[in-house]
């Protein structure tokens, strides 16, 4: 494993990156036909290409390296580090015509430093420009956002995803079936970061593994187990082994991921219709109930009861 998947075949060029709207591909190369861009906020599901974009864009306008600053909020998001790290190199003029500052999960950023944030945007932006990326853009308090170009990526299509899991792989020259292809990407999707370092750890003597035949906890990931259990129709032990591993915080992520896979619920679009509804209500109840895992559990009997 001498090189990272995700570094390897991450996208250097507005022309390698994939867009799922039109009208973003168009504004950015509108960006860098400029030479400059506003303040963005960019943000949408994890693993979606935000950060990609990002260093596309500073690419792009030929960024100096000493014009560039890259934070991650989710380790330095205290008012004090903003203020001596941040503050200290957007304040001095930049080697070339512009400082750029890529602020990555900024809805880690307390309301304190996102207020800070505010004032660095206004005072500084002569010679600097903030992009923030983040998973939840209602995080971000209101007098930020309007500073900002608002920039939403959305999840690419899941026939769209696995072409792009497998062009990497006959790329790297994995042999691979299908159908565990599949497993790999219903337990990743939309995220296809993870799914690459799932699919790296997984590639053994140029052969993409099963799931269930590797359970080294450095490859392994529960969902693809409980992608294997239902796909075999073993529904009673994939509730208990998603009910045991999903931790507390991670719920919500667990609900979207089981709307993100219908198809494992019914291959029809009525019983997919059913399953968003039963889904919908697991949801609501989750931020009610005093147990989320028996309310977990509960919307799995109920899932199952439409698996066809």
């Amino acid at each position: 494993m001498k090189e990272l998947w995700t570094e390897k075949y991450r996208p250097k060029t507005i022309d390698e990156y994939v867009f799922t709207d039109d009208n973003h591909k168009s504004q950015i190369e509108s960006y860098i036909k400029e030479g400059s861009i506003p303040h963005l906020l960019i943000h949408g599901p994890a693993g979606t290409g935000k950060t990609t974009l990002a260093k596309v864009l500073v690419n792009q306008l030929n960024i100096d390296d000493y014009d560039f600053l890259q934070v991650n909020a989710s380790r330095d998001n205290g008012v004090d580090y903003l203020r001596n790290k941040i503050e200290g190199f957007v304040s001095t003029l930049p080697f070339g015509h512009l400082k750029i500052v890529l602020l990555d999960e900024a809805d880690y950023l307390s309301h304190n430093a996102q207020a800070l944030m505010r004032g660095l945007m206004e005072t500084y932006h002569s010679q600097a420009r903030f992009i923030l990326t983040c998973n939840f853009d209602y995080k971000i308090i209101a007098p930020l956002k309007s500073r900002c170009q608002d920039l939403h990526i959305n999840k690419t299509d899941q026939t769209e995803f696995t072409a792009r899991a497998a062009t990497i792989l006959v790329k790297e020259n994995i042999e691979f079936e299908l159908d565990i292809l599949d497993s790999y990407v219903k337990a990743t999707y939309p995220d296809l970061r993870k799914c690459l370092n799932l699919l790296q750890a997984n590639s053994i003597d140029n052969i993409l593994v099963n799931p269930k035949d590797t359970s080294s906890s450095s490859t392994q990931d529960y969902r693809l187990a409980v992608v294997e259990l239902f796909k075999s129709k073993r529904i009673k032990e994939a509730r208990k082994l998603l009910c045991s591993q999903a931790r507390p915080e991670e719920m919500e992520d667990v609900f979207r991921w089981m709307y993100d896979n219908l198809d494992i619920w019914s291959k029809t679009d009525e019983g997919q219709d059913d399953a968003i509804l039963i889904i919908r209500k697991g949801l609501v109840n989750h931020a009610i109930v005093a147990d989320p895992e028996i309310n977990l559990s509960a919307t799995i009997v109920e899932l199952a009861g439409i698996t066809t």
